[in-house]
């Protein structure tokens, strides 16, 4: 594999260009069993050579402790990085296992300046609203984040798991440079709504979970048999049981084409991904999340896979058959309010 480095987009029509791939960084310290912070650290840093520029956190990955994780690459780094985190996810004093979602003003401003000092940082390039929180408008919540603009605490605005609707609703208040949602072979329920809304409005899709939480890449066939305990993936309904052997059966067209190509089945996963970007016609940016720097390597190979249209056709009925919801609890999702 040579070095090259990948190509770049830029995130809406005003934000900042990064690389074409970004990194989810959430598993070098919560939700996917033990890490190895050596490894991770040295993940971060081949991404970097490789042209990834796009790092994604949350200040609900591990409490914050990913923030804090990511803090000294960012410094080291500070003009070559784009760093990403997100609100909305606060954690009760009396049960850290809870999760409550607050879009309001105090929670917010909060929020910011608890992830700047993780951070530690002046300003965060991209600041998610990380969940909706339906009992706020979002025009509300939007108006908030737009004067942590004005304050300088924040560059660019982004959402994550919102409806067409409520895209164009933000984008009224204030230009939105970015949606995450999950987007993959397993997952295409926001093709109906919120791609066309985004490509309308000059948002770009950052996609969460491109090789479906690893399920794409065939590293697990069953989350209970073969993930250790305190894997989150062993509570998501696709992952176990009967739906767990279903999915699995779905791999069958992504192994074909893998070896059409002589690739990993998770870089097939990605360069579908990837010919996102052509296919709605707006920047799509896959976040695969990794600790190993051998998986950067391979994941950012994908870039330079083009699926042809009879490969693309192959690929197209999986999403269809797949058995299970991408969340035990979809009503915090688009698609549970689409």
């Amino acid at each position: 594999m040579t070095d090259s480095t990948i190509p770049t987009a830029r995130l809406g029509d005003g934000g900042p260009e990064v690389g074409v791939q970004g990194l989810g960084c959430m598993g070098m310290s919560f939700a996917y069993g033990p890490t190895d912070a050596d490894a991770s650290r040295a993940t971060l840093e081949r991404a970097l050579e490789l042209g990834v520029t796009l790092y994604d956190t949350a200040d609900a990955y591990g409490a914050g402790e990913n923030e804090r994780f990511l803090s000294p690459f960012v410094k080291a780094h500070r003009d070559e990085v784009v760093i990403a985190t997100k609100f909305a996810l606060s954690i009760p004093p009396d049960d850290p296992t809870k999760r409550i979602i607050r879009n309001d003003e105090p929670y917010i401003r909060q929020a910011v300046e608890a992830s700047l000092r993780r951070l530690d940082v002046d300003v965060i390039d991209l600041y998610y609203m990380h969940r909706r929180d339906v009992n706020v408008p979002i025009e509300e919540t939007v108006a908030v984040m737009a004067d942590l603009v004005r304050e300088g605490k924040v560059k660019h605005l982004g959402l994550s798991e919102v409806t067409g609707d409520e895209l164009r609703a933000a984008q009224a208040v204030h230009p939105i440079a970015a949606v995450q949602s999950e987007w993959s072979l397993f997952s295409r329920d926001i093709e109906a709504g919120v791609v066309p809304a985004a490509r309308e409005l000059g948002a770009a899709l950052v996609a969460y979970s491109p090789l479906g939480r690893g399920f794409l890449t065939g590293s697990f066939a069953d989350a209970e048999q073969d993930l250790t305990v305190g894997d989150f993936r062993r509570q998501q309904p696709r992952f176990t049981g009967d739906n767990a052997a279903a999915n699995a059966a779905l791999l069958a067209p992504v192994r074909t084409v893998a070896e059409a190509h002589r690739a990993t089945l998770g870089q097939i996963a990605l360069a579908w991904a990837q010919q996102r970007a052509e296919v709605h016609g707006l920047p799509v940016i896959p976040i695969p999340g990794t600790r190993k720097p051998t998986r950067v390597e391979e994941n950012t190979g994908a870039t330079r896979i083009v699926l042809t249209d009879d490969e693309l056709s192959l690929l197209e009925p999986i999403a269809g058959k797949v058995a299970g919801d991408r969340y035990a609890d979809m009503t915090f999702t688009s698609a549970g309010r689409e």
